[in-house]
């Protein structure tokens, strides 16, 4: 015979899935809602309110509540006895702990003034897991290569996360957001300015092309994202420069997924910034 407190966990336990139940339900329909390209793409990344949507475009903050709702369902999935569990990070080989420290925070008002002139600069992402070099286009993209000069220069990126990684259809690791934590979705977090869109006649992204995530025309902040595998996006994205080093290394990342699991969601790895800096030459 079953006993009233058996009876009442039973209920109490029926009650807690049909609520993560709707939690999913509701994460499904804002997806839908913000579709921004259709059904023909399965994932994107955006920036500015930088973030990916499970559709078709890298826009800002559309995708980050539907991630966050889905997110907050799959940490939360009911063990046998009705207690919410969390994802387990797993240590990624070559990865190690990220530098201490957190991200500045500093804002700025509007877009720094021009500095960078002709000539190539280069970027290096020293990150927890090895080395990206990245030769940046000044002259396809000035504005973006000035700008990340500028945030460069006053260690904007330093200790900031990679908080958004895309394995299907998509395959990009995102990246540029101060306010991003391991387990937290970002996706909203900026320098405080915008800039305007350059560079995006006939844009394409193949591996190791690196371009700004955004939420729209002319919404490019400081969020971007690193392809690891050819992908397809539409010209909205501007492409400001090309991974010469450490492909590898994104892709390493990739391969261990993400941490809920899914297609769509944060790096397995604890994707860190130890510093991020660009020197001309």
């Amino acid at each position: 015979m079953v006993s009233s407190e058996q009876r009442r966990r039973q209920l109490a336990r029926e009650k807690y899935e049909r609520q993560m139940e709707r939690r999913v339900e509701l994460a499904a329909a804002r997806r839908r809602r913000n579709t921004i390209l259709g059904a023909s793409l399965a994932v994107v990344v955006l920036a500015g309110g930088g973030t990916l949507v499970a559709t078709g475009a890298f826009s800002s903050d559309d995708k980050d509540k539907a991630t966050s709702a889905a997110s907050s369902a799959a940490q939360a999935a009911p063990t046998q006895t009705g207690e919410p569990t969390t994802p387990t990070r797993k240590p990624v080989d070559g990865c190690a702990a990220p530098a201490p420290g957190a991200p500045n925070g500093k804002q700025w008002q509007a877009e720094p003034p021009m500095t960078v002139a002709g000539g190539s600069y280069t970027m290096a992402l020293d990150t927890n897991c090895g080395k990206v070099t990245v030769a940046l286009d000044a002259a396809k993209a000035p504005h973006t290569v000035n700008s990340f000069a500028f945030l460069a220069g006053e260690q904007f990126f330093d200790h900031t996360k990679c908080h958004r990684l895309t394995t299907d259809g998509i395959f990009v690791l995102q990246c540029g957001d101060p306010t991003a934590s391991a387990t937290v979705p970002g996706g909203t977090g900026g320098p405080g300015y915008k800039f305007k869109d350059e560079n995006l006649a006939d844009a394409t992204y193949p591996a190791g092309t690196v371009a700004m995530a955004n939420s729209g025309p002319d919404t490019n902040g400081s969020q971007f994202f690193l392809v690891y595998k050819e992908t397809k996006l539409p010209p909205k994205y501007i492409p400001f420069g090309k991974i010469t080093g450490g492909l590898d290394v994104v892709q390493k990342i990739a391969a261990a997924g993400t941490l809920e699991g899914s297609a769509d969601g944060h790096p397995m790895a604890d994707v860190t910034f130890n510093s991020v800096t660009v020197s001309k030459g």
